[in-house]
């Protein structure tokens, strides 16, 4: 029974971040919305698209049927993702802003759990928000392009044999997860400096890396800070996946590449620097007082 009474406070903190954060899923909805009306559109033509999809050779093929679920998809994803960056830095930072932490700090929660909460939220809520929105913009679009094709007269078997839902799915499950551990130690970092800004929260998150790259260009002339940010930012797709040099969608199982994700470098550093991130914002909330 001591597992539970444990966790309480974490799970209870976690929601009360989803409760003040409306934004954390009404921007991927809105999104799913636009996307929604944009596949609209662009299913009028649908069943003379699939009559002309005869003539394409079968990559083709699976490329056209495939792209506006794999779009859509991406999109809801990095929608997401941005919503995490911003909600990142104003976490800690805005409680200290509107006085509330002295109202939370009252409450029998420590501040190594407010933080592990606030993690929790780009870490897992949103990768799971992005996923199940994602499957039922994707449900949705199926339906109304069967419909649609139904009602032109094309039998839309045609669309279901050539769409691999089920590997799509696990595609996608799987890429949310790595791109969530590989990004920890952005979100962490901007946690940190949630915590330590009085103000000018992305200006104070983005000045060191600037600084760096200004020192760098200046005294060797060189150019590994923005290819370490490249890495970071691209380096789950490039580790996780073999990655389609014609940049078609990745539905294949084949296509993943997990124990190379799992061996590199690149993440395990990543999450050890993510680790001492949430420690420096734990210690650093304990000692802050409202603005």
């Amino acid at each position: 029974m001591s597992a539970p009474a444990e966790t309480r406070p974490l799970y209870w903190s976690v929601r009360r971040e989803i409760w003040e954060n409306r934004s954390l899923y009404i921007a991927p909805i809105v999104v799913a919305g636009v996307a929604l009306f944009a596949v609209l559109i662009h299913s009028i033509h649908l069943a003379r698209r699939i009559r002309t999809l005869a003539a394409l050779d079968a990559a083709k093929q699976g490329r056209a049927i495939v792209m506006p679920y794999s779009m859509t998809a991406s999109v809801i994803i990095l929608t997401t993702f941005i919503v995490g960056v911003f909600y990142c830095l104003d976490a800690l930072y805005g409680e200290r802003r509107d006085r509330s932490i002295l109202f939370w700090k009252s409450m029998p929660v420590s501040d190594r759990t407010t933080v592990l909460a606030k993690t929790c939220v780009p870490l897992v809520v949103l990768p799971v928000l992005a996923c199940a929105i994602s499957l039922a913009t994707q449900l949705i679009i199926l339906i109304l392009n069967t419909m649609t094709l139904i009602g032109s007269g094309v039998n839309p078997i045609e669309l279901w044999s050539r769409l691999p839902l089920a590997s799509m799915t696990l595609v996608m499950l799987y890429g949310v997860t790595a791109h969530a551990l590989w990004f920890a130690p952005i979100y962490s970092w901007l946690l940190l400096v949630s915590a330590w800004a009085r103000r000018a929260t992305f200006i104070w998150a983005m000045l060191p890396i600037f600084a760096l790259y200004v020192l760098e260009k200046l005294s060797l002339g060189t150019s590994l800070v923005p290819s370490f940010l490249k890495y970071r930012l691209q380096g789950a797709m490039l580790t996780a996946f073999e990655v389609d040099a014609g940049n078609n969608p990745i539905t294949r199982l084949t296509s993943l590449t997990p124990l190379k994700f799992l061996s590199s470098p690149g993440l395990w550093i990543g999450l050890a620097f993510a680790a001492a991130c949430l420690v420096a914002a734990a210690r650093l909330r304990r000692n802050r007082e409202p603005i």
